[in-house]
């Protein structure tokens, strides 16, 4: 992960100084790092509240749901991590996520959703692998790795636009600052691919850190990625506005919304309906091209290939 991170940054230097050296534009690099890092501070540490507002999240108190409770505390110290805030998200949809600023503290929330449809070892691994983010400092990295490609499109839609109608002092400065502009957003797109790789990347290694501090990890968070994929592709269909708030902040959920008539189109294939007999056929399948070429540009890894790797962990 710290690999990946560190090609997204570097590329992203080496990109700027070539782009804006050979077109001659004399950009305050200094001022445009000074911007990226002030931007990424205060997203950082506002982004707890939005995602708060977004998922009609509230603090779980220590006399509701003990249960949970105490599941967060005993996996927290297995972490060896300090004890998150326990949230509760208010919306239908089965997930659960982890997030946290030096604002807002680090929290840990699951949606009424989940709660109904696993059973407690399945919530149990669920809340594993969202401490496995915690503990790998999931938050921090994707947040500032998933600002630059944002970054860099902005730029370059602002260079293009300025070059196609504002002109400028010189003559052929207008056409030089479109195709900058260009260049920076296609620059754009590369770089959110490897943010993808980074995104998909880091679910492997939480489910990773859940199997190691739940008993049978691997069976319980494989069985609950299976309902959780099910029970997403029938209540993943409310108004259009429900749905892209559903979809603001996926890349922290541990599956993917968006992906839930996808992967649920793979594990219910077969005419079976018992998870275990489900999961016996997802880890049979092979993924086609097709499936692979679809995950290059997903935030959470293909579901067969995901619980495969699960499987290799028991």
């Amino acid at each position: 992960m710290a690999g990946t991170l560190a090609i997204i940054f570097g590329l992203s230097t080496l990109i700027f100084a070539v782009i804006l050296t050979v077109a001659g534009i004399n950009f305050d690099l200094l001022t445009i790092g000074v911007l990226v890092v002030g931007l990424n501070i205060a997203q950082w540490l506002l982004a707890p509240y939005l995602i708060g507002l977004i998922y009609k999240v509230r603090e779980l108190k220590q006399n509701e749901k003990p249960e949970l409770h105490q599941i967060v505390n005993d996996l927290s110290r297995k972490s060896g991590i300090a004890i998150p805030k326990l949230m509760l998200a208010q919306i239908p949809l089965p997930n659960a996520f982890a997030y946290g600023s030096p604002l807002s503290g680090t929290r840990v929330a699951v949606t009424q959703g989940l709660l109904d449809s696993l059973d407690n070892g399945e919530v149990e691994a669920v809340l594993g692998h969202e401490l496995g983010h915690l503990k790998h400092h999931d938050v921090q990295v994707m947040m500032v790795a998933s600002f630059l490609p944002a970054l860099f499109y902005y730029i370059g839609y602002s260079l293009m636009l300025s070059g196609i109608f504002g002109g400028g002092e010189r003559k052929n400065s207008g056409g030089s600052n479109a195709l900058v502009g260009i260049a920076f957003m296609a620059f754009s797109w590369v770089l959110t691919l490897f943010t993808l790789y980074l995104s998909r990347l880091r679910e492997y290694y939480a489910d990773r850190h859940s199997v190691s501090v739940v008993d049978n990890g691997a069976e319980k968070l494989s069985t609950g990625l299976v309902t959780i994929v099910n029970e997403s592709r029938r209540t993943n269909k409310p108004n259009k506005n429900q749905q892209k708030s559903n979809s603001s902040f996926r890349a922290l959920f541990i599956a993917n919304p968006d992906q839930a008539n996808a992967d649920a189109a793979d594990l219910y294939a077969a005419n079976v309906r018992s998870k275990q007999d489900l999961l016996r056929e997802t880890i049979a399948k092979t993924p086609t091209k097709a499936d692979n070429f679809t995950e290059i540009f997903s935030t959470h890894p293909n579901i067969t290939k995901r619980l495969r790797a699960l499987q290799e962990l028991t």
